[in-house]
């Protein structure tokens, strides 16, 4: 298989405890109890050492740049003050030839104008967690005593806008196919995203997601019709984002979609068949898988790894990893024959597991992404045909457009653009 791709992402979890309980937490609430044994926060020790991992990876593989995620639980539990720090010991050990792009993923409930000003000062952005952009959509995210979180999310969220939008990463939000598509997503226009990352609940053959009946992989793989409430949701919000007539926010699954659709490289777990690059950092020090294998069972995301015994060079040859690396190989039959293998690229690993019988299987969501992935086929393909036939307006144009065209994963044709961007991918990390 040749020498594996380096990590370019690193979760490291700063705080390992939350102030909020939500109560729908695959983390606090699902299979995986390994957090009752950690230390709550990361101390010094755990810091100093992720830093000198991350950057020995680094050099080890001539990274130019590389993603770094300040994770939990809750991070700014562990104060700004803490997390500015460790960035900047990061980015001392990595060097000053090396870029390194810092990000905090939080529920945005801590952030004050102090806060914010410090994350921003040391060039961290700033990724939120939220279900939606009114009070009724986030009724699940209460704090501890059953209080609702709303009010201080959204103070902090518009502190965040307003006074340092440079450090506004997006905001991260599950997708309920209960809620209106089109409301949701304008309510989520409304608090000024730069990036929306659309992520589907850490559901499984096992445990199914809300919305979804229990069923069998082996009988309800590729191509077998059933109901697609999360597919639907999903085509509604890309024809209202789609048509907006500008880029009103950046939408990472879609624009992933479409990257994939013509032929260039992918960059989420949730799409295409590139290994995944991210690692976790636990508070303890351990070296894990990414936290989503957590919805799965317990221990799910474990490695028998750390980082003061291990280099992620370690990690990167670890059975685990390597299966969520290697492709189409790590993908059940009718997987590997589907023709939108190489854009859903079986979806998430963390969203095949069946007890029992491990993650050699579709996705929970099969249905649901080639609901998504033949609906935006279709989009492109009419934009496109549309824009070639404004611009040439004549047969000979028509031509030479038909021997310019790309043939998707659907089978449908769409021209390819001369040099198609989807720009920096939000790295929020899992949550």
């Amino acid at each position: 298989m040749g020498v594996p791709v380096p990590f370019g992402q690193f979760i490291v979890k700063v705080h390992g405890r939350c102030n909020l309980a939500c109560r729908y937490c695959y983390l606090y609430a699902g299979p995986d109890r390994t957090w009752r044994d950690r230390p709550a926060a990361a101390g010094p020790e755990v810091l100093d050492r992720a830093a000198t991992r991350i950057a020995e990876h680094a050099d080890t593989h001539a990274l130019s740049e590389l993603a770094l995620v300040l994770h939990g639980g809750e991070p700014l539990l562990a104060g700004a003050g803490r997390l500015a720090a460790f960035a900047g010991l990061v980015r001392e050990r990595a060097g000053r030839e090396r870029t390194v792009h810092v990000t905090v993923q939080t529920n945005a409930t801590l952030l004050t104008e102090r806060r914010i000003a410090t994350l921003a000062r040391h060039s961290i952005r700033v990724g939120v967690s939220l279900d939606g952009g009114r009070p009724a959509h986030n009724t699940l995210r209460t704090d501890h005593a059953g209080r609702p979180s709303w009010p201080a999310a959204v103070r902090g969220i518009r502190l965040l806008a307003a006074h340092r939008p440079e450090a506004y990463a997006g905001i991260l939000t599950v997708v309920d196919p209960r809620t209106d598509p089109v409301e949701m997503y304008a309510s989520l226009l409304e608090l000024g995203p730069p990036a929306l990352d659309l992520l589907l609940p850490h559901g499984n053959w096992t445990a199914p997601p809300p919305g979804l009946p229990a069923m069998d992989p082996h009988r309800h793989g590729p191509g077998v019709k059933r109901p697609t409430p999360y597919g639907d949701w999903l085509s509604t919000v890309f024809d209202r984002w789609w048509s907006a007539g500008r880029r009103e926010t950046r939408i990472r699954l879609f624009e992933e979609c479409l990257a994939l659709l013509l032929g260039l490289p992918g960059a989420t777990e949730s799409l295409g068949l590139d290994p995944v690059n991210a690692v976790v950092v636990e508070t303890d020090g351990a070296i894990e898988q990414v936290d989503s294998l957590k919805s799965a069972h317990h221990t799910a995301a474990a490695t028998g790894l750390d980082i003061f015994r291990h280099s992620f060079d370690d990690a990167l040859s670890h059975p685990g990893i390597a299966a969520r690396r290697s492709g189409a190989a790590a993908l059940a039959a009718g997987c590997r024959s589907c023709p939108l293998l190489t854009v859903c690229g079986g979806g998430n690993y963390a969203h095949r597991y069946r007890a029992g019988e491990g993650f050699r299987h579709p996705s929970i969501y099969c249905a649901d992404l080639e609901r998504l992935i033949r609906h935006v086929t279709a989009r492109l393909t009419e934009a496109t045909a549309t824009a070639t036939a404004d611009a040439t307006g004549n047969a000979t144009a028509h031509a030479t457009t038909r021997a310019n065209t790309t043939r998707t994963a659907t089978g449908a044709t769409v021209t390819t653009p001369a040099s198609p961007t989807t720009g920096p991918v939000y790295a929020g990390g899992p949550r």
